[in-house]
């Protein structure tokens, strides 16, 4: 059991929440965790590098020289892979990266890169992270009062909460998502994880309904 600190909007701590790592996840894999972040990566990438054979260059196909006699290598085409200008032997090709891990390991993975987060002391708690209306100011000022400002973060929120996006969308390495949309490159990317209570306990019924099923 882990007793994580909970504090409010100006950085005093008002409580305690306590926490069984092995609720999200009984064991930590990193092989597990790896696997997904490289799919994760990998469904990212655009694959639409493409590089010219010798049919696609621009140049003639006439032969340069005459076979023999010249005292030179045999060449055909300038468009030969050999020479300048010419084309690729072997050509990069558009092709799809993406892949799926299977849906239990995805989930899996998820908890067990939060749990991982609260083993190192990298998230930090906070009793309520609503605000009334999106201004940047006032969530640079929680976030200095939380001593948590001015590296890469994390905001998990209990659901879609258009305020704090809008609060939090200028400020560089600062991320929001709701719980439902955690994964475990995410949650891995950044330095620290800010989550409210509410988040907290959503991310604990999720983490019970999926064992469940």
């Amino acid at each position: 059991m882990v007793s994580l600190p909970i504090y409010d909007r100006t950085g005093a701590e008002v409580g305690t929440y306590e926490l069984d790592p092995a609720e999200l996840a009984p064991r930590i894999s990193k092989q597990l965790l790896h696997d997904v972040v490289v799919m994760y990566r990998a469904n990212q990438r655009q694959g639409s590098a493409k590089n010219k054979n010798r049919s696609e260059v621009v140049g003639s196909t006439k032969k340069m020289y005459r076979q023999k006699g010249t005292g030179n290598a045999r060449a055909g085409s300038r468009r030969s892979n050999i020479r300048r200008g010419g084309g690729r032997a072997f050509p990069r090709r558009p092709r799809d990266f993406s892949y799926r891990l299977p849906k239990k390991a995805v989930r899996a993975a998820t908890r067990m890169a939060v749990a991982s987060r609260v083993a190192d002391d990298q998230l930090t708690l906070i009793d309520q992270l609503a605000v009334e209306a999106p201004r940047t100011k006032d969530m640079v000022a929680v976030l200095k009062a939380l001593g948590i400002d001015g590296q890469t973060l994390l905001v998990a929120t209990d659901g879609y909460d258009v305020n704090v996006y809008k609060s939090s969308r200028n400020l560089a390495g600062v991320s929001v998502l709701p719980v439902s949309d955690l994964n475990a490159l995410e949650v891995l990317r950044p330095r620290r994880i800010l989550m409210s209570v509410a988040a907290m306990d959503a991310m604990r019924r999720g983490a019970t309904t999926q064992e469940a099923s």
